[in-house]
């Protein structure tokens, strides 16, 4: 159905006269009739009588009323819906405990009056199609995994370079620690069952076993946070990894322990990545927040992957 059409049905109804109509529409009185007659046409019913002094609605075109008018509104929300600085801002995140979740909730309590929508995908690979194709409008990832860089229309920085840290069971060998050196951890299973190889994440992990010797496991189905932490609380010879600002909550009687790397500490890189043509407002207000939040990157004693170069 055509929305110009119905725009200039209620047009005529409320003023009454096509002529009137015509200077309301900021078009010719021709124009108007010809899109009634059109509109008549496709409805298969007259919508108008001519009367002395003006148009009368008939009684199809007083039931037609109502519901032109609803087409209206809903058209209009429609455009809004996807209009730079009305629709929501849509953000990407790994997971909803991790820190990039932390920084959206951060970004939310300094600007309550944008709107978010805090989506969760999978690969980099979904992101970056996700961006290009405006159904987000920016994503937190680790830039990128070796020979796979980002196309030449996504920016990307820096926001966050994250420290790992050990979490480890009462009965661990290393339970006492105030905090543990790289070096420390060679010969120790850390079991990492979220490991997904060609993600970006599994990259990382990659290139810290290869410059550490460290032992990381993957194997085993990967049923969560929760039952990573039953296992690791139950089993003195696992330990695993988990980023400093990740939340986890376990319970009491698991006595588990999150101790510092040191010497260096790894960190994990979280870039914050968008289309350089992308017009929403906010996103602007989100990148300069994150920019004056920024910490740890390139710390000293820190180490992150030759291949995570920021752009």
């Amino acid at each position: 159905m055509d929305l110009e059409a119905v725009r200039t049905f209620v047009a005529v109804a409320e003023a009454g006269q096509f002529q009137k109509a015509a200077a309301d529409l900021s078009i010719t009185q021709q124009a108007v009739s010809k899109r009634i007659a059109a509109l008549e046409r496709s409805l298969g019913v007259r919508l108008f009588t001519r009367a002395p002094r003006g148009a009368d609605l008939t009684i199809d075109g007083q039931a037609f009323l109502s519901h032109a008018r609803e087409l209206l509104r809903v058209a209009e929300r429609a455009v809004v819906s996807v209009s730079p600085g009305h629709r929501p801002l849509r953000v990407d995140v790994i997971a909803s405990r991790s820190a990039q979740s932390g920084l959206m909730r951060g970004f939310h309590r300094a600007y309550p009056e944008i709107d978010l929508d805090v989506v969760m995908l999978f690969e980099i690979e979904t992101a970056v199609t996700a961006i290009r194709s405006g159904a987000i409008d920016a994503s937190f990832r680790a830039v990128a995994a070796p020979g796979r860089p980002l196309p030449e229309d996504i920016e990307s920085v820096r926001v966050l370079d994250e420290p790992l840290q050990l979490l480890i069971g009462p009965s661990h060998a290393l339970a006492g620690a105030r905090s543990v050196t790289v070096a420390q951890l060679a010969g120790h299973r850390i079991w990492m069952p979220g490991i997904v190889p060609g993600t970006e994440w599994g990259a990382y992990y990659d290139d810290l076993v290869a410059e550490f010797g460290l032992t990381i496991e993957a194997t085993g189905p990967n049923f969560g946070s929760d039952a990573l932490l039953d296992t690791i609380a139950d089993t003195p010879a696992l330990a695993t990894f988990m980023g400093e600002h990740t939340r986890l909550i376990w319970p009491a009687g698991h006595g588990l322990r999150r101790i510092p790397v040191t010497d260096p500490t790894p960190v994990y890189p979280h870039s914050l990545l968008w289309h350089r043509d992308n017009p929403h407002p906010a996103l602007a207000t989100l990148r300069a927040h994150l920019a004056a939040t920024a910490a740890g990157r390139d710390a000293a004693g820190t180490w992150v992957p030759g291949w995570v170069i920021p752009r």
